[in-house]
């Protein structure tokens, strides 16, 4: 059977590439019939991608059936899974991102988890010198996950090998780096399309902090102006999305790329004391302004507080 390997709901540029990345090395080196998928339309980087090294969009897949064989890259997170994952026989999980737990597999797997900043950057890695074998759109793909991910080395969860990687990929691309990540960062800015329940869910992840459930949404943009223009509507939304999805609270922020910071929406006294306790920080309207917050992963999840 051809193995599946997608990353997690809401698809980013890593969610979205990485699977192309490690689906063309399962067929091409390892022999192994595979193809990549995603759980949902990426996002309007992911897609820039897509379309800038003419690669194929994957197909978009609600489940998988039982016993199909998968890789999971990008997450370990039955949350951000189909709900019948365990059903699949997951053959590997590759991530950088803290172990949950609560998937079920059918026997031993191979499991990486690495504290870089990007799933591809650990792709790179396990493949060795197989990732000189690597066609061009291939290489482009793993650059833009790293870029995408470390925010252009703006994001505190770049490490030095990231670094290495995409200098690596660059110059065998011919890659203005900084040039490429500003077209990469406006395509990810351009979210006048989206619908104000689109955009909450655009890049979002659920989380359980003191017995309340959070939907933590981050929206990182060179031009915060755009979706702060629609605080009021937002967060009239957060309500709906709520309600639809099971959880007690939207959490929202605007990640300015170029200032390094994040604008936390404040809709009521929850996400006040939210704000308060977990940053540190002084509310006296309904945004908050957080310097130096970037990452979901190492600044706002660990720091989420009651």
């Amino acid at each position: 059977m051809t193995t599946l390997v997608f990353g997690h709901k809401s698809p980013d540029t890593d969610s979205t590439g990485s699977p192309i990345v490690w689906a063309w090395y399962l067929n091409e080196v390892k022999g192994e019939a595979a193809k990549p998928a995603l759980l949902g339309e990426p996002n309007t980087e992911a897609a820039f991608v897509l379309t800038r090294w003419n690669l194929d969009k994957p197909e978009i897949i609600s489940g998988v059936e039982a016993g199909a064989p998968v890789v999971i890259v990008d997450t370990n997170n039955p949350a951000e899974l189909p709900a019948d994952i365990n059903d699949a026989d997951i053959r590997a999980i590759i991530d950088h991102h803290k172990l949950v737990g609560g998937l079920e597999t059918k026997g031993p797997i191979d499991i990486t988890i690495r504290p870089l900043a990007c799933t591809a950057t650990i792709m790179y890695d396990l493949m060795g010198d197989d990732a000189a074998k690597m066609p061009e759109a291939i290489k482009g793909a793993a650059l833009s996950c790293i870029l995408s991910d470390t925010l252009e080395f703006r994001s505190p969860t770049t490490t030095d090998r990231d670094r290495e990687v995409v200098a690596a990929l660059a110059a065998e691309l011919g890659v203005d780096v900084t040039e490429y990540a500003a077209e990469m960062f406006a395509a990810k800015s351009d979210v006048s399309a989206f619908s104000d329940a689109e955009l909450i869910r655009m890049d979002s992840k659920e989380y359980e902090v003191g017995g309340k459930k959070f939907r933590v949404s981050v929206l990182e943009t060179t031009a915060p102006q755009i979706p702060l223009d629609r605080k009021d509507s937002l967060m009239e939304t957060f309500k709906t999305v709520e309600a639809e999805d099971g959880v007690d609270q939207v959490l929202l922020f605007v990640v300015d790329i170029l200032k390094e910071e994040a604008t936390l929406l404040v809709p009521n006294d929850l996400v006040k004391t939210v704000a308060e306790k977990s940053f540190g920080a002084t509310v006296s309207g309904d945004t908050v302004v957080l310097p130096g917050i970037m990452s979901r992963k190492k600044q706002i999840i660990p720091n989420l507080t009651l």
